[in-house]
């Protein structure tokens, strides 16, 4: 009997790494829920930021289980520093690539659209 064997006699229960990887590739590299691309990190925002339950981000996530959800929110929690770096840092580069970009050309057309002589009101 192989040692995987042997512990998976003594210790039934699921392990976290079952639910969550972290594969070269994959969502740039970072952790997410095994078969999915939905990293820890969205889970962590979803949860602690967007005040959703497990129960919530589990019926808006077709595939996910509500062990993974809690899975994820482990991880989240022994690697808080970690992945609320990586939070910032994505947050940051967003809001650098909106600054950027300026406003799009619908956004545009449309607020330049409504003046007085405009038949449709905002």
């Amino acid at each position: 009997m192989e040692t995987h064997d042997i512990e998976a006699a003594i210790n039934p229960l699921p392990r976290r790494e079952e639910h969550i990887v972290a594969l070269p590739g994959h969502c740039g590299g970072k952790p997410h829920v095994a078969g999915h691309r939905i990293k820890v990190q969205h889970v962590a925002i979803w949860h602690e930021r967007q005040g959703k339950s497990p129960d919530e981000i589990v019926a808006e996530h077709p595939g996910v289980t509500l062990a993974d959800v809690y899975a994820a929110l482990a991880y989240y929690y022994d690697h808080r520093t970690e992945i609320d770096d990586d939070i910032r840092a994505d947050e940051r580069f967003a809001s650098e690539m909106a600054a950027k970009s300026g406003m799009s050309r619908l956004v545009q057309r449309l607020s330049s659209g409504h003046g007085p002589s405009d038949p449709v009101s905002p």
